[in-house]
């Protein structure tokens, strides 16, 4: 009903910068938050950053000041900003986004297939 499609993981550089995007569609008839997770060989999966209808933004710790998360309302797309990353930011990120199929706004939370970073010199 829903398709979330990430893009914009690479290889980058430590101290370098990458953009990754998320893109929702199908059964749309509102989007409230957005977010993204991430994965580690190894670890569980753990939260990365969100982002409300309005704007509202909240961290987990260790990206604060280096990654920014905004989006597109109009577009259904959401960004993730990943400035001067770590070796310890190599993971796989995965969006999701908590969507509405109709007026009674009972939200459900779809996820990406999930996008690979690794910050390696």
């Amino acid at each position: 009903q829903v398709q979330l499609v990430e893009s914009g993981g690479s290889l980058v550089q430590p101290g370098g910068s990458l953009r990754l995007s998320c893109t929702a569609s199908g059964s749309i008839f509102s989007i409230n938050s957005m977010g993204w997770y991430r994965q580690a060989p190894g670890n569980q999966r753990e939260f990365v950053a969100t982002i409300t209808t309005d704007g509202s933004t909240r961290y987990t710790d260790s990206v604060k000041d280096r990654f920014t998360i905004s989006r597109d309302n109009a577009k259904n797309t959401m960004f993730l900003q990943m400035n001067s990353p770590k070796s310890e930011d190599t993971a796989v990120y995965y969006c999701y986004a908590d969507v509405a199929h109709d007026y009674n706004l009972k939200y459900f939370r779809y996820w990406g297939q999930g996008t690979q970073v690794t910050v390696s010199s």
